[in-house]
């Protein structure tokens, strides 16, 4: 006869329901010792129950793409822009289209306002092109040309006094002289005529220059606008930057502003553009241990990979400064980098940058650049009067409505809705401290869907008590005492409440999946507390079930205990008779 398995849990044993219990309770005080410990003592509110700002942007077309407003890239914006703010889209931050050319943004009160108004505000265009030439970032003022040597725009502009040549107007820094400014704009354009990386983006070999007469030489109007406004443009001043690019198209031949490592402002005439940010896969901002700095790292798509081992390879050919290629972000150089070999499918952007500033720009790159330039057209303050009213009758509703389960669960189960209770109690802390915690977390907001959500789940987590006690007496209207009761009615119960919280949890991340806005916190919220009705039923009730049962209130069937077996209509216990052992001896037979 083989030896009974000691090893191993027979079905329908008890187990140890007090190592359960105390495990769900350290977790629950861990949990609560987070909250306090966060300082995040409450859950962050939407913009409907907390107010918030309301930001409208007015769509403008892109240079170069006259008819660029339309349905669909408004309907792109929206999604890149609520994608940039909304994280996993349980921050209710609201972003909708209104009207043909303006989306509104709805950003809670608790997020930081300025934080997602730059980052939905970033058109986010980047592209890589060229250095040509490079000077101090303040205007100069025009000088006259050594004799014999007359400067392109010395004509143009009128004389300084000998006493002043080569001393920068407006500024107290040495710059450039005009003359040798006008030289340099005159040489990089002159290169960029010539077969050069800048000029092998559009694939079409420049046009020859018309040869002038000696000693008269006419500069193209183009040309000679460009160097008018590359020796003007004063990078010191915000206007100046922001209105420097804003005609200018990826084609184009530009000047444009950036600040070197030490944080000067510097000014650059760049080619063509020979990437763009739809060629980069990925972008991350990422601290650099070596350096000690912040950096934003790109993987470039397979295209992307082959245009930028194209252009090193050129640029790693040339003389400083063409040998750069500067990363332009919205028309404003962040960094431009000296190439000295032909390098693979990743690159950095690096400058001053802390580690909020590094991971905004990498999360701005990664979801992709807005299809259109937007201008911020009004920016206003929401109140939550509404919303505080509405949320205050839901409270009262939900109220309610507990009151009334409670009630119930008083009448018909009598001492078993104790334990009733005392599971919804440890659900709710729970509930409300992990929803507490996501908020710094994931940017999670309670709004009035999302607290509906957590009504409907008072009813699920009831339902679920309910099942497990409906089990229990019906063992015990089998004949069955009250212990061996609780264990042979658990296995049938926990089937029966897994696949009801399975069928809950799937309704609430399909809803989750293809809805937006606010219909995405009900669903949250009901995924939610779902999830922790299994680990209450689990590791509270189940073993606080299992523990009264011990007690003499419950095992005796007390008429308040609600396991009164006159009550339940228990069937007396089923008693086998007793066998007598056939004789094996024939005489006694």
């Amino acid at each position: 006869m083989a030896a009974p398995n000691k090893g191993r849990r027979q079905a329908g044993s008890p187990g140890r329901p007090g190592r359960t219990l105390a495990l769900f309770l350290i977790a629950m005080v861990a949990l609560t010792g987070g909250m306090f410990w966060s300082g995040h003592v409450t859950p962050r509110l939407g913009i409907d129950l907390a107010g918030g700002t309301s930001i409208t942007l007015q769509a403008k077309n892109t240079p170069g793409k006259p008819n660029a407003i339309n349905k669909t890239n408004m309907d792109t914006a929206v999604s890149i822009m609520e994608r940039r703010v909304n994280g996993l889209g349980v921050s209710e931050a609201e972003v909708q289209t209104q009207g043909p050319e303006n989306i509104i943004v709805n950003i809670p009160r608790g997020t930081n306002e300025k934080q997602a108004r730059d980052q939905v505000g970033t058109t986010a265009q980047l592209y890589f092109r060229p250095v040509l030439t490079v000077a101090p970032g303040t205007p100069t003022a025009p000088q006259p040309a050594p004799s014999g040597s007359p400067s392109p725009s010395a004509s143009a502009d009128k004389a300084e006094s000998p006493d002043k040549a080569g001393e920068p107007s407006g500024s107290s820094e040495p710059s450039a002289s005009a003359t040798t400014q006008g030289r340099a704009v005159t040489d990089a354009l002159k290169e960029d005529a010539t077969p050069t990386p800048g000029a092998s983006a559009s694939g079409k070999p420049a046009d020859p220059p018309n040869p002038q007469p000696s000693g008269q030489p006419t500069p193209d109007p183009a040309s000679a606008a460009l160097e008018k406004k590359f020796m003007d443009l004063d990078c010191t001043k915000q206007s100046s930057r922001t209105a420097v690019n804003q005609d200018a198209a990826p084609k184009d031949t530009i000047a444009a502003c950036g600040q070197d490592g030490s944080g000067q402002w510097q000014k650059y005439i760049l080619g063509p553009a020979e990437l763009e940010g739809t060629d980069v896969d990925d972008a991350k901002g990422v601290l650099d241990p070596q350096r000690n700095m912040w950096i934003v790292t790109m993987d470039f798509t397979g295209g992307g990979t082959k245009k930028f081992q194209s252009i090193t390879g050129k640029l790693s050919q040339q003389q400083a400064p063409m040998n750069q290629f500067a990363i332009v972000l919205d028309g404003n150089v962040v960094s431009a980098p000296s190439v000295s070999q032909t390098l693979g499918g990743s690159a950095e952007i690096s400058g001053s940058f802390n580690q909020q500033s590094a991971q905004d720009l990498g999360n701005i790159l990664s979801y992709g650049a807005l299809p259109l330039s937007f201008d911020v057209a009004s920016a206003t303050t929401v109140t939550a009067a509404l919303g505080g009213e509405q949320l205050h009758a839901g409270l009262i509703a939900g109220a309610i409505g507990l009151a009334l389960v409670i009630i119930y669960l008083v009448t018909y189960y009598r001492g078993l809705s104790l334990i009733a209770i005392l599971s919804l109690g440890a659900s709710a802390i729970m509930t409300y401290t992990i929803m507490a915690l996501l908020g710094p977390g994931i940017g999670f907001a309670l709004n009035l869907p999302a607290v509906c959500g957590a009504i409907v789940a008072i009813g699920i987590t009831a339902d679920s008590f309910i099942v497990y006690f409906e089990r229990i007496r019906d063992e015990i209207r089998e004949g069955r005492t009250l212990r061996p009761a609780v264990e042979r009615a658990w296995p049938r119960a926990r089937r029966t409440i897994l696949v009801s919280d399975f069928v809950s949890f799937l309704a609430a991340a399909v809803l989750f999946v293809v809805t937006v806005g606010k219909v995405q916190g009900f669903a949250f919220t009901l995924g939610l507390t779902t999830v922790l009705d299994v680990v209450v039923v689990f590791f509270f009730t189940k073993p606080v079930m299992t523990i009264l049962a011990r007690k003499k209130f419950f095992a005796s069937g007390h008429s308040w205990s609600g396991l009164d077996p006159k009550r339940l209509g228990a069937k007396p216990p089923l008693r086998r008779a007793r066998r007598v052992s056939a004789p094996t001896d024939p005489k006694e037979a």
